[in-house]
């Protein structure tokens, strides 16, 4: 079963990481990453830029509306995922957990819809 893991940063507690600190943990996240990788258990792992980068769209009664940042007005911001494998939601939300950025936001666990499954069911 399929999980995107959904990574959230509080930016007052990520400025407050010193540089060296971030360093370590950010290598720690690679290496994670690669063996994860390697164990079958993770499929892609992105950063994101910074919320000031994004622009979010809303469609309402045909008129598209382009208003800038991210998409809530929230503390923290998406700062990336990871595709993840897992056999379920336990072992899902115990690989998040081994994420150091938990302690710095919130990581959001959430199963991927089987689309091949949904594509059969609407005969597409």
């Amino acid at each position: 079963m399929k999980f995107l893991v959904m990574i959230y940063n509080d930016p007052s507690l990520l400025d407050a990481v010193p540089g060296a600190e971030a360093d370590t943990m950010m290598r720690h996240c690679f290496e994670n990453a690669d063996a994860m990788r390697a164990d079958g258990k993770l499929f892609d792992s992105q950063q994101l830029e910074a919320p000031t980068t994004a622009k979010t769209v809303r469609v309402r009664n045909g008129k598209s509306i382009v208003v800038d940042g991210p998409f809530a007005e929230t503390k923290e911001f998406l700062a990336g995922f990871n595709l993840i494998e897992a056999e379920n939601m336990d072992e899902a939300l115990k690989i998040a957990q081994s994420f150091p950025w938990a302690g710095l936001g919130s990581i959001e666990v959430r199963p991927v819809r089987d689309m091949d499954a949904v594509r059969r069911r609407v005969g597409a």
